[in-house]
């Protein structure tokens, strides 16, 4: 892949590759600029660098002679190119799958088929439909970046250095760039009224992101900013040019929302489960937008927009001039997450655990839990369940006695949702504890502001997950563990959310 959008919305497709050959061997051919999207992924066992040295027929030829020594059974071809196809050919790798586009159906073994409904779609089901030609389907959609701990932590330092940041205070991306041209880009002074507002008007602290292209954007932006210039150095902080990609992943995971052109890293941002706000104009919004719930779109729908142009043919570009910052702050307040929530662990914190409890008749909802579910959710917490249970891949648990259980702790409860975790270990999926896709995703669908948050479990993991979403941990223990990351240890439930409770009184 060239481009880091595309690179991103290759993720589920290459999840669904490696469920389909748990015990193979998989190699991305990458491009270097956008490599560092796949680093720490566990369905990618090497990453090979296309770079500059592969370039013309005596570059490829070199490639191909390295592919071939490394004996690959197949290759599966996301990107379109003709090279791609060419490069696999030379490499002599028997098993060649692709779209057959840029004249190059003749080098593949498998040319996938192009329908209307293809490319109709968003551009993740492009890649995942390539899949089907070699009988490879998936549920999975979802693309998700990896962020090792030390990166979120990194992250979530370098912004309190520079920023007084309470529980209060949200923390607004901007990424006033897009590298596809001019007709893709809101206007500097309509980010400049924007950045204003979220000062003025919700008291936020605003990041701007952008490559080392784009920090002259950055700059005329933040110099048509009409608020004092000591307010400026205290509420924005600049990062244009100044981070790899990996650090723009690990700082925009830290962002309660994010404002941004349709762009890279609009797709590392909803790849993060970070709520984002996206303008469009002359692209489609339906193919290349922000994948999931908990988005928002602005674009003005003008008949001649989308027109897929790198500049506006009609010389006007009034389908970027006509968003207005009003536009773009009423969607940013709409994706703001504002409530507070605690994420319980099931078995052994609500209820007995059982070990792999598949019974109703087995059941013991522990006697304190109505009484501290009343009294959170009186004190306005959300109530949601954050539970794994690999009981459904090992083939001991059905997975609809799940769902089933799940439902009627809501309803005896007052748990307002569940999410589950039912994938085996050995998958390396990203919704396992201490993997923080399900609180990340009751985020973007409830609107839960994660640092205002708290994760009660009685596993080490439970509060390794509060400590990558920026939540509070409580450990419910009978002993205090030589180490752990929780905030507090407690010796019961009814400890636990007696000290929620009198900490949310201090604080």
């Amino acid at each position: 892949m060239n481009w880091i959008g595309d690179a991103v919305l290759t993720i589920p497709s290459i999840r669904a590759v490696r469920k389909a050959f748990p015990l193979a061997r998989i190699s991305l051919l990458i491009k270097p600029r956008v490599s560092e999207i796949f680093e720490n992924n566990p369905d990618i066992d090497e990453i090979i660098p296309y770079d500059e040295s592969y370039q013309g027929l005596a570059g490829k030829m070199k490639l191909a002679k390295t592919l071939r020594r490394k004996d690959f059974d197949a290759a599966i071809l996301f990107q379109n190119a003709f090279d791609a196809a060419f490069i696999a050919w030379l490499a002599g790798i028997p098993e060649r799958t692709g779209y057959g586009r840029d004249y190059r159906g003749f080098l593949l073994t498998r040319a996938a088929p192009l329908s209307r409904d293809t490319t109709s779609q968003h551009q993740a089901y492009y890649y995942l439909n390539l899949l089907r030609a070699i009988g490879i389907e998936s549920k999975e959609i979802r693309p998700y970046i990896y962020l090792t701990d030390e990166e979120r932590l990194w992250a979530r330092d370098f912004i309190n250095s520079t920023f007084n940041i309470q529980h209060s205070t949200f923390k607004i991306g901007i990424n006033p760039g897009a590298t596809y041209g001019s007709a893709k880009r809101w206007p500097p002074e309509k980010f400049a009224e924007l950045i204003s507002r979220i000062i003025s008007e919700i008291d936020g602290k605003v990041i701007i992101f952008g490559s080392e292209a784009e920090t002259g954007i950055a700059d005329e932006i933040i110099g048509k900013i009409r608020n004092p210039k000591s307010e400026i150095r205290n509420k924005i902080l600049n990062t244009a040019g100044k981070t790899t990609l990996r650090q723009l992943a690990a700082l925009t995971a830290e962002c309660d929302a994010f404002v941004t052109n349709d762009s890279g890293p609009m797709h590392i941002a909803s790849a993060l489960f970070v709520p984002v706000a996206a303008i469009f104009g002359s692209t489609d919004k339906t193919a290349t937008g922000p994948f999931g719930e908990g988005h928002k779109i602005i674009t003005k729908h003008l008949s001649c927009s989308p027109c897929m142009k790198r500049e506006c043919p009609e010389g006007h570009l009034r389908c970027m001039t006509e968003i207005t910052a009003g536009d773009v702050f009423a969607a940013l307040r709409d994706i703001l997450p504002r409530k507070k929530a605690v994420f319980l662990d099931r078995d052994g914190t609500i209820i007995e655990d059982k070990h792999y409890l598949n019974s109703f008749d087995n059941l013991v909802i522990y006697p304190d839990s109505g009484e501290c579910m009343e009294k959170l959710k009186n004190a306005g917490f959300k109530l949601i369940g954050v539970t794994n249970q690999s009981g459904i891949a090992r083939g001991i648990v059905d997975e609809k006695f799940v769902i089933e259980l799940n439902a009627l702790l809501q309803k005896e409860l007052g748990i307002d949702d569940f999410f589950y975790c039912p994938h085996h270990p050995d998958e390396h999926c990203n919704c396992r504890k201490p993997e923080p896709v399900m609180p990340l995703a009751a985020r973007l669908k409830h609107g839960i502001n994660l640092k205002a948050s708290y994760v009660i479990g009685d596993k080490e993991l439970d509060v390794q997950l509060a400590r990558k979403i920026g939540s509070t941990g409580v450990l419910l223990s009978s002993s205090i563990p030589e180490e752990t990351c929780a905030s507090y240890v407690a010796k019961d439930l009814t400890d636990a959310v007696q000290w929620i409770l009198e900490r949310e009184k201090r604080d």
